[in-house]
């Protein structure tokens, strides 16, 4: 019976064509993406009903897929050795553009951005071809007894023709004639560019060749010779000798080499995938090198991770991948991660945000999910509820390695930490519950050099606030009967915090004579990240060691109510500053005139409404907002002693000024203008007592 026809594709509309080639106007390349997959699903079925029993393979049967370039003649071919169509096949899948509501279809996507509407999941692949060949055609033949080869062929509208055909082997052939403004398709480098970045680990291996290209040679080892090995030449090598002196001291011949036969023979095909991609091994089967190995395959990256994940998991749905941690040591915003997504180790897409939490895309690694609910342009996702708990397994077992490394493995742990904290960070502020999870496996890195958790940090603290909490009772609930929330402020453990090792020496020093703790927060993200961690944790909160003076830091009241009043008015009227509160306190280090103190939330405001300024984000001065200062005067110390008792000298205004920049530089570097007063100031008073 003839196969002979001619007709116009069953669609109900004239739109088809034009609308395909604009839907992917920005992806013309993801054609080979829809062709390959198109011939290795026929493969995966043709191999499936051998299984069956319904089909047998040749003994010799091996599965691939052949990409033929031909610049000259402007032409691509597909070639795959799968199940192959029927005419009634043809007609079906083909000229039928097999999917349902065709016409509601089109109608709905025709005004659509090219964004959304990327062909392939609903049997529009094959026409994907159109964006880039005025003509296509299929040579197919079926795996069914006594099939007859099929010709089909199309110029892009909406007629075809389709005859019998000549192909004698089982699958099919797809002949694209390539447009000319798409001719680059046809260059052997940009071809086995895309292919790399769509096809790198689909099932089926896949050949590359340009049939124009003069063919490569290679040498083997005769015993290294297979049955498909096209052999141009045998070459005899005879065995090379040179003379030694053997152990008596005496002159011989020794052979160095044997003799060997060697042919040369065409250059093997080499596949241009890997069909078994490490993320669908069991993760027990994998080794440390295979790990690392495939990281700078797939990232070209030379560095070596710091430790992965392998994610493996069937139910309830099917989830693979391997998510690596790079070394990140760097402030989060300039850090750019990469996470592939695939479907049946077909390539999707990177950093698609549905499946991958915000926080992860700071990671690299791939992710493979055949269960994904894409819609048509294999590019967006479906089933929000389905891909969140997706998104939610992955954030999961990412807090699962982090705590159980931190239980298991401390020390390494503390090694990572450096470079993995931004990450963390990032992901405590981006997700809550990932957050909770993680609340007592992160690390601080405290001025003694020691990384410590968040309960390591709590257990000594809390012993010495709960004596303190006891011995003061009394006076606290005095001083806080008007305030409950001041009450219960005070009840809070405090974690007090450096951001600058240098800046802030002068207060570190004292708490290290006094052996107190504070924990190092220099990076960007600290300020947001310790207001998260303290809005989830009502029982501590963070305080930097500059924003009050401790009581350890004291000596036993004493009454200092002159020299309060007396300096308080002195430094006032001096300093015009009607808002900076002046206490004068019995310091235990005498060699301390003064120090600064800035308060907590103050700071912590003036520094987010800087980031925001920074960032272009907000009209407003950060100034505005500056944090109430309190400067504390060393009761024992020497040159305090002075003020207060020479308060009324005609030079004092230049030692009170002195003693305020002193302490304000030892809490942040001062104004240009300010500093060059200070420069002087400091001449004039070295001046002044080299002349006395």
């Amino acid at each position: 019976m003839s196969n002979n026809k001619h007709g116009n594709l069953s669609i109900d509309s004239d739109n088809l064509f034009p609308i395909i080639k604009k839907w992917l106007y920005s992806d013309h390349d993801i054609f080979y993406r829809e062709l390959i997959s198109n011939g290795c699903d026929a493969i995966t079925k043709l191999k499936k009903l051998d299984m069956m029993g319904e089909y047998s393979l040749p003994a010799d049967y091996k599965p691939q897929i052949q990409v033929l370039l031909n610049p000259e003649e402007k032409t691509l071919k597909f070639i795959d050795n799968g199940l192959g169509m029927t005419a009634d096949e043809v007609e079906e899948y083909i000229n039928k553009v097999a999917f349902s509501g065709a016409t509601d279809f089109i109608e709905k996507y025709k005004d659509k951005s090219s964004d959304d509407q990327i062909i392939g999941h609903f049997g529009l692949g094959f026409y994907s071809a159109f964006m880039v060949a005025d003509e296509v055609t299929i040579d197919t033949l079926s795996f069914t007894e006594g099939a007859t080869p099929v010709h089909w062929s199309c110029d892009g509208g909406t007629e075809f023709d389709m005859t019998d055909g000549t192909k004698d082997t089982v699958g099919t052939e797809i002949t694209l004639y390539m447009n000319e403004d798409c001719l680059e398709f046809v260059n052997e480098y940009k071809a086995r560019e895309v292919i790399s970045k769509y096809c790198s680990f689909m099932p089926t291996e896949i050949y590359v060749k340009n049939v124009t290209a003069a063919d490569e040679y290679e040498i083997i080892k005769k015993e290294d010779k297979l049955d498909t090995d096209t052999v141009i030449e045998e070459i005899h090598e005879d065995a090379k000798t040179e003379e030694k002196t053997n152990d008596k001291g005496e002159k011989e011949i020794v052979e160095v080499s044997p003799a060997t036969d060697k042919l040369k023979i065409k250059k093997r095909p080499v596949p241009i995938n890997d069909i078994h991609p490490l993320w669908a091994k069991t993760p027990k089967d994998c080794t440390d090198e295979e790990y690392i190995d495939f990281y700078r395959k797939v990232f070209n990256d030379y560095k070596e991770p710091l430790f992965w994940i392998h994610l493996n998991m069937d139910y309830p749905f099917n989830l693979k991948g391997i998510l690596y941690f790079p070394k990140i040591n760097t402030e989060y915003e300039s850090i750019e991660g990469t996470i592939k997504l695939y479907n049946n180790q077909v390539f999707i897409a990177d950093n698609i945000k549905e499946v991958i939490p915000e926080f992860l895309m700071l990671l690299k690694g791939v992710i493979d999910c055949p269960d994904l609910p894409l819609n048509v342009s294999r590019s967006a996702l479906q089933n929000d509820g389905f891909v969140k708990k997706i998104s939610d397994y992955i954030t999961k077992k990412v807090a699962d390695k982090l705590s159980g490394l931190c239980k298991t493995d401390k020390e390494n742990y503390e090694k990572y930490w450096d470079d993995i904290s931004p990450f963390i960070k990032y992901g405590c502020l981006k997700d809550t519950k990932f957050c909770d999870k993680m609340n007592d496996y992160i690390l601080f890195k405290d001025i003694y050099e020691k990384y410590q958790t968040l309960p390591e940090l709590l257990k000594p603290v809390e012993k010495a606030d709960d004596e303190k909490t006891e011995n003061n009772a009394e006076s606290e609930n005095a001083d806080n009967a008007n305030s409950n929330n001041a009450q219960q402020e005070d009840k809070r453990t405090t974690i007090y915090y450096v951001t600058d090792l240098n800046q802030q020496g002068q207060y570190i020093n004292l708490f290290k004579e006094q052996e107190m703790n504070a924990v190092i927060l220099n990076s960007t993200i600290d300020t947001s990240f310790i207001t998260q961690l303290e809005q989830r944790n009502s029982d501590y909160k963070f305080m930097r060691i500059d924003a009050d003076l401790t009581d350890t830091l004291k000596n036993d009241d004493a009454d200092l109510a002159d020299e309060t009043t007396a300096l308080s008015e002195l430094f006032k009227k001096v300093l015009n500053k009607d808002k900076l509160t002046i206490k004068v306190e019995s310091l235990k280090n005498d060699e301390l005139a003064s120090i600064l103190t800035l308060s907590e939330q103050g700071r912590r405001m003036q520094d987010m409404f800087k980031i925001y300024a920074a960032n272009g984000m907000g009209g407003m001065d950060p100034n505005m907002f500056a944090a109430d200062e309190t400067l504390t005067l060393n009761a024992n110390n020497e040159l305090v002693k002075y003020l207060f008792e020479n308060k009324d000298a005609d030079d004092i205004s230049m030692y009170v000024e002195q003693i305020y920049d002193l302490a304000r530089i030892t809490n942040a570097p001062l104004s240009v203008d300010d500093m060059s007063k200070f420069i002087k100031r400091s001449n004039d008073i070295m001046l002044k007592n080299m002349h006395k």
